[in-house]
């Protein structure tokens, strides 16, 4: 079970900063916790400048992929663009492997 998530655990997730402006994403990103971490993110506005920071990811798998994914699909169904920054090279690689790397890039 994952521990709730609170902005400035360091259990990590998506926690808005900048007044909504951008996301943080911080901790593991992984099969064990990707669903939830997906879910929590629908209770949230989607960034207003577009921005998810991932530079505080410090483990990820596929499951990351996905669910960078989904988010970009959820931005393009509410017309918003939404940029990754600072992918970690674990992730980058991942979704170079997967082919989806000029997706997670644009």
């Amino acid at each position: 079970m994952m521990k709730e998530r609170n902005a400035g655990t360091v259990d990590g997730g998506f926690t808005p900063v900048s007044s909504g402006a951008r996301w943080v994403c911080t901790g593991a990103l992984t099969f064990a916790d990707a669903a939830d971490v997906l879910a929590a993110t629908q209770a949230m506005a989607l960034p207003r400048d577009g921005v998810v920071d991932c530079a505080g990811i410090v483990v990820a798998d596929s499951a990351a992929v996905a669910v960078l994914l989904a988010l970009k699909r959820r931005a393009a169904a509410e017309g918003s663009a939404l940029a990754f920054a600072n992918l970690p090279a674990q992730l980058s690689a991942l979704a170079a492997v997967y082919g989806v790397d000029t997706i997670l890039a644009a």
